[in-house]
């Protein structure tokens, strides 16, 4: 490092994030992920203060008084909140890359956008992210930067399938020589999973259950397809809706996957439409190749199995898939080129 980059700092830096609707993550080149934290804040009605954001605020939700709102400021991968969302962003690149030096510059930052939003929703993350800290932002698409993170040949005149199963949104994109030819958006993803398991429970144990309740029953022993290894369960607690009192029960994997079907055969149906927009010489490469199961959504047990019993094309699942598209959006970020054609006009 030279006389001047020890005295100013490094002229810039860069930072990739994946801004989710159920979680944040935040990337640095050359560093890997820096920040892991639920999109989650917490407010305060009377003052309208931001009082804690990601982990800290979601260990609130459920356990909030009346004087404090803890929300999730995006819904479906785009903005909900503008001036929430801000907050939350600058945080999260204060924490994962603090100024120690009052002259070290803003950094450049390549953030993700679901490939069907509109222009007046890129405009929103745009902005935001400029307001929350940046030098420089770059828009990418969700899709194209999961493949980058997974090491598909993008640049390559072959076809590339992605199924990227986050939070607010599932993204289904063909991609070859470094662009999307089709895409599907489809705003079905975690957080419905998530829905259809409450929705079950209170259906068939009587039982009202929180929002993280149903994630960690999802995440636990929820599965698209019988589980090879045996059945499980889990012991959970909630409301009794007959008399309205705390009650514990048993939940059986069986029941809730009948629960999460309806949400599962959609995004299948979405995989089918993008594979009959797709030109055949492409879909000959996908069904040589198989299609690439990515996103936190796309760890669900058994999912890769039902896809590829369902399309009749081989469906593997990222080893990395709940970072791949930070890590896209990084690498992006070390390689200009691959920059140029990423980027999407805001």
């Amino acid at each position: 490092m030279s006389f001047f980059d020890n005295l100013f700092g490094q002229w810039g830096s860069d930072m990739a994030i994946d801004l989710g609707t159920a979680n944040t993550l935040v990337a640095i080149p050359g560093e890997g992920i820096v920040l892991n934290e639920p999109s989650v804040v917490a407010m305060d009605n009377n003052t309208n203060r931001v009082l804690a954001v990601g982990y800290e605020a979601r260990e609130m939700i459920g356990r909030n008084p009346g004087s404090i709102t803890v929300q999730r400021p995006l819904a479906d991968g785009v903005i909900a909140d503008y001036d929430v969302t801000m907050a939350m962003l600058s945080y999260f690149i204060n924490k994962a890359a603090p100024r120690r030096r009052f002259y070290q510059p803003k950094p450049r930052i390549a953030i993700c956008i679901p490939c069907g939003v509109t222009s007046v929703e890129k405009r929103a993350v745009f902005e935001a992210t400029l307001e929350a800290g940046a030098r420089q932002v770059f828009l990418i698409e969700e899709p194209m930067a999961a493949a980058i993170g997974a090491g598909l040949p993008v640049d390559e005149p072959t076809g590339s399938m992605v199924v990227d199963i986050g939070g607010g949104t599932t993204e289904i994109a063909v991609i070859s020589l470094g662009g999307i030819v089709t895409y599907r958006s489809l705003r079905i993803a975690g957080n419905e999973l998530d829905e259809a398991v409450a929705r079950h429970v209170r259906d068939v144990y009587n039982l009202s259950i929180g929002s993280r309740t149903a994630e960690d029953i999802k995440i636990a022993i929820g599965s698209a397809l019988p589980i090879p290894t045996g059945e499980l369960d889990m012991e959970i607690s909630g409301r009794d809706l007959t008399t309205s009192l705390p009650r514990v029960d048993i939940v059986q994997s069986e029941d809730i996957r009948e629960g999460i079907r309806n949400p599962l055969s959609q995004i299948v149906v979405a995989i089918k439409e993008a594979f009959l927009e797709t030109d055949p010489d492409l879909a000959a490469d996908i069904i040589r190749n198989g299609i690439l199961l990515t996103g936190g959504g796309g760890l669900l047990k058994m999912l890769d199995v039902l896809l590829t019993r369902e399309l009749e094309v081989p469906v593997y699942v990222s080893e990395t898939a709940f970072s791949n598209v930070v890590e896209g959006c990084a690498r992006a970020l070390e390689n200009p080129e691959a920059l140029r054609r990423s980027y999407t006009q805001k």
